[in-house]
């Protein structure tokens, strides 16, 4: 049975074998961050969120999830995102919580779908290594049970593209 528990500044020595995933985007700042531990020990994946926003723009946010190749499929995703959604209910009082995903990134689109998310939005160039390699992301969101009237995901998807200087 594995942990999932709040990140310690020492596992960073630890996440080669989940960080090292060419998907897997890493950033420096987060409210929240926990980890998914195996019983010996190893970093099985994690996620990185925080709140932000104003008034009815007020939400969490899913910086970053990650789960190692030899771990996938064993719901372990599924139970960080509830986590985070808890959190940004309960704790944040937010109206929804979204994502930013690679419009290639078919897996996890189906997998975040699967999950109540919806396309809001397809941001032009989001992604860019700096070498005129750039792709789009998709903005995902869920709305959280303060949105009664499920504003935060009325959009038109994938048809409505913005530039990142945009959002």
């Amino acid at each position: 049975m594995s942990e999932l528990r709040r990140f310690r500044t020492t596992d960073l020595f630890r996440f080669n074998n989940v960080n090292l995933d060419v998907l897997t985007e890493t950033v420096n700042f987060t409210d929240l961050f926990c980890v998914q531990e195996s019983p010996s020990g190893t970093i099985m994946g994690y996620i990185m969120g925080k709140a932000e926003g104003r008034n009815k723009d007020w939400h969490g946010h899913v910086t970053a999830i990650t789960v190692a190749p030899e771990y996938r499929r064993l719901g372990l995703a599924d139970g960080m995102m509830k986590l985070l959604e808890n959190v940004s209910e309960k704790i944040y009082d937010g109206y929804f919580v979204d994502l930013f995903v690679r419009v290639s990134n078919k897996v996890a689109i189906g997998m975040y779908k699967k999950f109540g998310y919806s396309v809001f939005r397809r941001v032009n160039g989001y992604y860019s290594s700096g070498d005129n390699n750039e792709e789009d992301a998709f903005d995902m969101r869920k709305p959280l049970p303060r949105d009664e009237k499920r504003e935060s995901v009325i959009e038109n998807g994938e048809n409505n593209i913005v530039k990142p200087e945009d959002l």
